[in-house]
């Protein structure tokens, strides 16, 4: 079975007319048919939409030459993303029958670029977390059907790790692009807070919530971070920083970067797998190695930030589902359900505190970073586990590893280290400074580059 591109060497194919819009379309489309049934990574397949799009593309191609790297690349969207005339259920049976009249911003942005639209991905009900306990089966990950893909953008990570999506839409509060990035083996990026317009995304904590892209590589997702970018008046903590050209610097290496690592989080506060962390022991000495400098830094113990992160989450999730919640309770799933409610319990006074805590950890770690380009820290602990073992109340029985980047709005990317002791994904994570986006991306393709983790593909996939 014929394994689609990445992203970057579809678009080289594309523009060499050595593939055409319509053929990576139906390659796509074909496996879908063929692998989804096992994976469940679809809540919906837009087959006649992909189709449409994929023919606009390439009378366009033919005519014009290509409007730039996206042109008829095929693509997937969260089901949180807003999609005109295409229903958008946030995987609840409350929107079961939801069908938006117009694009989220980033969907609006994604389909001017030329992206071919797949179809909708499944995710944890309402993207509270990493459960399901609904009607749809879950998404199952595709190096193991065992196994989970973590959450909430559960479908996304699934369905470019088997090679249905070049690249799909995610989002992020607590996590959500950083662990099915993770556990799935691909590549996910959590921009800065307010890089990529939350408009006509259906939200969770609104100052928590963030969007962005998830696909193989760093280059795939400097790609797609190009098109979901920039200022939008429709959502109001939308950041008005210029946007660069985020592949601009991919050639550049590492030399001279200054890297802290933030080890107590992944050795002692979340102990992680003794494959996570020789994984990032590795990244380390190839950093050194290639000219960029590594110190240890201390920061708030990881359940610090993870406490006040959670805190909030749920107090403002309560905030967006109370309504719901006192009239139309039994529809939620008992996870969802639950995991919202519970911000009910929360008080006030609970909530100024938590953000007052954030306005200190952010100033840590802004004072943390002054003299540095780059932090590293674990995405997750380890492999994934089963989607049985996914309990309700285990992000307070162990913190996140993503929670500092979430907490502070800093940009974090989620990059493979190779398998662990069970052969399943691991995983590192690279934070940035506000906006510097470019910097990740640099970092990450010249470790991709010298370690090739990321050609690696499933059984399923091949």
């Amino acid at each position: 079975m014929e394994l689609p591109p990445t992203i970057a060497d579809a678009a080289r194919q594309i523009a060499a007319k050595q593939i055409s819009p319509v053929e990576l379309t139906r390659i796509c489309l074909d496996r879908i048919a063929r692998i989804d049934v096992h994976v469940h990574s679809f809540l919906l397949v837009t087959e006649e939409r992909a189709l449409a799009d994929a023919r606009a593309a390439e009378a366009r191609i033919m005519r014009d030459g290509p409007k730039g790297p996206l042109d008829g690349i095929p693509i997937g969207y969260k089901d949180i993303y807003n999609t005109a005339g295409i229903r958008t259920t946030g995987n609840s049976r409350l929107l079961a029958d939801s069908v938006p009249v117009s694009d989220a911003t980033a969907v609006a942005r994604l389909a001017e670029a030329g992206t071919v639209m797949l179809g909708k991905l499944a995710n944890s009900e309402f993207a509270m977390g990493a459960g399901f306990d609904l009607p749809w089966p879950p998404p199952k990950n595709p190096w193991n059907l065992d196994r989970a893909t973590g959450g909430s953008s559960s479908g996304t990570g699934a369905a470019v790790a088997a090679g249905l999506i070049l690249g799909g839409a995610g989002t992020e509060t607590a996590g959500s692009i950083c662990a099915p990035s993770a556990l799935c083996g691909i590549t996910g990026i959590k921009p800065t807070y307010g890089r990529v317009s939350r408009a006509g995304v259906l939200p969770l904590a609104f100052s928590l919530d963030h969007a962005g892209p998830m696909a193989w590589t760093a280059e795939d997702c400097a790609i797609l971070l190009q098109a979901m970018a920039g200022h939008d008046s429709s959502d109001p903590a939308s950041g008005n920083e210029p946007v660069p050209d985020f592949r601009a610097g991919l050639d550049l290496g590492v030399r001279g970067l200054r890297v802290g690592v933030v080890r107590h989080f992944f050795e002692t506060d979340n102990s992680a797998s003794v494959a996570t962390r020789r994984g990032i022991d590795d990244a380390l000495a190839w950093l050194t190695s290639a000219g960029a400098t590594v110190r240890e830094v201390t920061l708030s113990p990881l359940g610090v930030y993870s406490a006040c992160t959670f805190v909030i989450m749920l107090a403002e999730a309560f905030a967006v589902h109370e309504p719901w919640l006192r009239t139309e309770r039994a529809s939620y799933g008992e996870f969802c359900r639950d995991r919202a409610s519970l911000g009910g319990l929360i008080r006030a006074v609970d909530y100024v505190q938590a953000q007052r805590r954030r306005r200190e950890l952010c100033e840590e770690a802004r004072s943390a970073m002054a003299d540095l380009d780059l932090l590293i820290n674990a995405s997750v602990a380890g492999e994934a586990s089963r989607w049985l073992d996914a309990a309700k109340w285990s992000f307070i029985a162990r913190p996140s590893h993503a929670t500092l980047a979430c907490l502070t709005g800093y940009p974090a990317m989620s990059v493979c280290t190779g398998p662990g002791e069970g052969g399943l994904p691991v995983a590192m994570q690279l934070i940035a400074k506000p906006f510097a986006e470019p910097l990740l991306f640099r970092a990450a393709h010249a470790y991709q580059r010298a370690h090739g983790w990321h050609t690696q593909r499933p059984a399923i996939a091949r």
